[in-house]
């Protein structure tokens, strides 16, 4: 279960008061952040390494980061009272040093005692504090469990987003693999991805760990990977098969019946195998949940993918629609039954179920009930959806 800000902010502190005396480099780096990873619910072994080696762009040239994430995260450790600047210095440098699909939003530089987080997407923002503080600066580190994106930038996100899903249709298709069992896979990849971003798979990026880590480079086994997978999705985590590979057994049980049932899945190749790792490096934290049935319809269709740019309207643009239609009206209702101080079981009850109940003339508008999913299970309710 993905963790709430204040268990976070919680276990924060703990943090800063278990390592308040924490000064060494080489002797408390690795233990300093695999408590840090434990913070927010994340094992650090399962998404970064210690001392990764990488090589100059000078052939002759090299060094070790003292922590590194795939994509997300460099962090150059000193001891106590040492300039970090410097560290600042070398952590950029082997950031220029590594592939662009591999360098990380985020640099880290830090002492122990004082820390300095800079977000290389948001032109080299910085944030410096001390340990004492961390708690309340957590919520800087939500990268950890998935960014939030903007409406701002939903579009350009999502028409990235069917562009890469399109191209792994395409290749699967050409293989032969088409009609009902090429969409439901689809289906389940969306979910894949999407899941991998935003809290509902933790830590972030298991998935991609999995293809990238656990399938062979030409794509021969990363089918029965992804059968495995979807079985263990299905499987509620007391009724899994004993010795079940630890990879897999750390993905949650998925309600709902997405996985439930057998498919074929299709033959992979390296071709394949890359289409999908290029989808799951993608941000899919931007990609609302409100526009998944227009997204699956560009992949559906190559021909509508190619103009998405022209089609699609982003969700602030729908919102501004549905809100004074019925949108407003649902949530003012469902915020007054949370407040009663009696009955409010029942009436929840009854406001799910007529959710469940009302139709609509606009095809996509229905996809806007699910923003209230959220937040009818913060009242203790949850079903399958």
């Amino acid at each position: 279960m993905r963790l709430g800000w204040d268990e976070i902010k919680r276990r924060a502190k703990d943090f800063s008061e278990d390592w308040k005396d924490a000064h060494y480099e080489k002797g408390e780096t690795q233990s300093f952040y695999n408590d840090f990873f434990e913070i927010f619910g994340i094992k650090r072994r399962q998404v970064a390494v210690y001392e990764q080696m990488v090589k100059g762009l000078d052939a002759n040239r090299r060094g070790f980061m003292d922590l590194y994430w795939p994509g997300t995260l460099i962090i150059e450790q000193k001891s106590a009272g040492k300039n970090l600047l410097a560290a600042q210095m070398q952590a950029s440098e082997y950031f220029n040093w590594l592939p662009e699909r591999d360098q990380p939003q985020f640099i880290l530089t830090c002492d122990f005692q004082r820390w300095n987080l800079i977000d290389l997407d948001n032109d080299g923002a910085e944030l410096s504090f001390h340990l004492k503080d961390l708690h309340r600066h957590v919520t800087a580190f939500d990268f950890m469990l998935g960014r939030k994106v903007s409406f701002e930038t939903q579009a350009s996100v999502t028409i990235k987003a069917a562009e890469l899903m399109g191209k792994l249709h395409d290749a699967l298709e050409e293989s032969g693999y088409t009609g009902h069992e090429l969409e439901q896979f689809l289906v389940r990849m969306l979910f894949c991805l999407f899941a991998d971003n935003t809290g509902i798979f933790q830590p972030k990026d298991i998935f991609l760990q999995l293809l990238e880590n656990d399938t062979k480079a030409d794509g021969s086994d990363a089918g029965n990977v992804l059968s495995e997978l979807f079985d263990i999705l299905d499987t509620p985590e007391g009724e899994r098969l004993a010795g079940t590979a630890a990879e897999l057994d750390a993905f949650p049980y998925v309600n709902g019946q997405l996985f439930s049932g057998r498919l074929r899945i299709p033959k992979f190749d390296a071709t394949m195998r890359g289409h999908l790792i290029d989808a799951c490096r993608h941000d899919w934290s931007g990609v609302s949940p409100a526009i998944f049935g227009s997204l699956f319809q560009s992949v559906m269709d190559a021909k509508q993918r190619r103009a998405k740019g022209a089609h699609y309207t982003t969700e602030a643009n729908i919102l501004k629609v549905i809100g004074p239609l019925f949108l407003d009206g649902l949530k003012a209702e469902l915020a007054a039954i949370i407040q009663r101080r009696t009955g409010r079981d029942k009436e929840l009850a009854k406001f799910q179920d007529r959710l469940t109940r009302l139709t609509f003339l606009i095809r996509r508008a229905v996809a806007a009930i699910f923003w209230l999913l959220p937040i009818v299970k913060s009242g203790g309710w949850s079903w399958n959806v």
